[in-house]
């Protein structure tokens, strides 16, 4: 009797140990407002420190438990300082470059090969006491400046001037820190804190596994196949539950029957990153608080934080409608992920399941050609699964069909002609046509959109507008560099020689995406 129920009692023993430890192990993963409630939102709405971010990258100096105890003690005494409370028990910390001067009369070159070793992070090791920090198993790059992370899409295009540098081994390291983060929660968050387990960015890893594979001649799609499938599996959760003209998650179903995908993040709080800015922007509309803020975050997943994009007037942040857009770039970044599993499947051997990526591949293109060709504007545009309608803005998005050889030829040559005659200007091409005070719109421009758009055009022949505007980038990105020693996170291209500027934060400079796609055009 005894021995039969050893291996029952085995069992309950190993489950109450892996829930103990999942247990433990969430509790090192909870945000900062999670791990200091009434804390945290004293410190965000005073405004203790100018940046947001520098508290929820704070490091504690006693376990957060001890300070919370001191805290709840300290709060209400008449003499409390919330201030000199906080310098007393975090550190907060510097820019990860901050110690950085860069010798302007060396050149350009030798800054970007510097900044390489200045924005490298080694692998992550456990704190003493819990951080908002992501442990990542092996080295990184970090965009710069209050960016201390590692972020998803801007690391494609860090990874691009890796490449031509030579750091094929940097580039394997980030795929690898990925491919962890992907098993380990089932997706890429948005960067490597526990602030943004809520979201994802822009999906580019299949970009990065295409762009590994085909300079790494030991790497292949295939090694990467089952954490491809992963990722996809977040973007296309709840697909199969979906019903016609409904949306959940990421998705969206139209009344056709066509399922697309969308920005989304499973919070309606503010932002503990910008928790001020969001508490204080849901009081400025007219939608709800959880809704505006769901919009909100979902526009933080789309990198595009914040645009006239995906504004429902155009112009106006309190009516941000970012959940009801099918946006065109997310969309074509799917379908190239789509095509990267079906071709790991294929070098798998696994020919059936290939066939079956294939078709989905095929079925998103038709749609993408369906919902994103704005026939009257000669344009690709996002689309407002609400009201059926074409949205009215025009933006960079447009160019992610050429980037990944989408586009007809017919449709290339008006997108060209568009772009040359309303978003070329002094340094390169605007982000959209509106100027506002939101970083991603006119006058500034961005690497990414740059390079997209750029080698978008050299894909359908039209070499010499790409040229153009590959040199007044490079131009601007030099100038600026001569002027300050230092490569920007954005540039204003309607001035010449001239900073970005807007945001919710100021000008930040580093910049890895900038100096992957500034050394990636200097070496066509």
């Amino acid at each position: 009797m005894r021995s039969q129920n050893m291996p029952m009692i085995k069992m309950m023993l190993l489950t109450c140990l892996l829930f103990i430890s999942s247990r433990l192990f969430a509790q090192n993963e909870l945000s900062p407002r999670q791990t200091y409630p009434d804390l945290f939102e004293q410190v965000q709405m005073a405004r203790i420190y100018p940046d947001s971010k520098s508290f929820v990258d704070a490091i504690p100096k006693k376990n957060p438990s001890e300070i919370m105890k001191v805290y709840n003690i300290l709060k209400n005494k008449q003499n409390f300082d919330l201030k000199t409370f906080v310098n007393e028990y975090f550190y907060i910390p510097e820019s990860h470059h901050a110690a950085y001067q860069s010798d302007i009369k060396a050149g350009i070159e030798k800054h970007l090969d510097t900044l390489w070793t200045v924005l490298q992070r080694d692998p992550d090791t456990a704190s003493t006491y819990q951080t908002s920090l992501l442990l990542l198993p092996k080295p990184y790059i970090v965009p710069g400046g209050r960016f201390r992370e590692i972020y998803y899409w801007d690391s494609y295009f860090t990874m691009l001037g890796l490449q031509k540098a030579g750091r094929t081994k940097t580039i394997k390291d980030m795929v690898d820190n990925f491919a962890y983060l992907i098993n380990k929660y089932g997706f890429i968050p948005n960067g490597n804190r526990t602030y943004y387990l809520t979201r994802s960015q822009p999906p580019f890893f299949a970009a990065m596994v295409q762009l590994l594979a085909e300079h790494d001649k030991n790497v292949k799609l295939a090694d990467y196949k089952d954490v491809l499938e992963k990722e996809y599996q977040f973007w296309m959760k709840g697909a199969s539950q979906l019903g016609n003209g409904k949306a959940i998650n990421h998705l969206v179903k139209l009344p056709d029957g066509t399922i697309l995908n969308r920005y989304y993040d499973t919070s309606d709080q503010p932002r503990e990153e910008s928790y001020r800015e969001d508490f204080e922007a849901a009081k400025s509309t007219r939608q709800v608080p959880a809704t505006f803020l769901k919009n909100v975050r979902a526009a933080a997943e789309s990198g595009w934080d914040f645009s006239s994009r995906w504004f429902a007037d155009g112009k106006s942040y309190n009516q941000i409608i970012t959940t009801d857009l099918l946006p065109v770039d997310l969309n074509t970044l799917l379908y190239n992920l789509e095509m990267a599993i079906a071709m790991a499947n294929n070098e798998a051997g696994n020919k059936i399941r290939a066939a079956s990526f294939n078709q989905k591949a095929r079925l998103r293109k038709t749609a993408i050609m369906k919902y994103f060709w704005n026939k009257k504007q000669g344009f690709f545009t996002d689309y407002n699964w609400k009201n059926r309608s074409f949205s009215n803005q025009l933006t960079l998005a447009a160019a992610f069909p050429l980037y990944f050889k989408l586009a007809t030829p017919l449709q290339a040559k008006a997108v060209k002609e568009k772009l040359a005659r309303n978003f070329l200007k002094k340094g390169g091409l605007i982000t959209t046509l509106t100027t506002t005070k939101e970083q991603w719109d006119a006058p500034n421009a961005w690497a990414p959109l740059q390079y997209i758009s750029i080698v978008g055009l050299r894909n359908y022949g039209y070499h010499k507008l790409a040229d153009t505007i590959s040199t007044r980038w490079i131009n601007l990105n030099i100038s600026v560099f001569k002027e300050t020693g230092k490569l920007m996170e954005k540039y204003n291209v309607v001035q010449p020689n001239s900073k970005g500027g807007g945001g919710e934060y100021p000008l930040q400079d580093g910049f890895g995406w900038t100096n992957g796609v500034l050394l990636k055009l200097m070496g066509k």
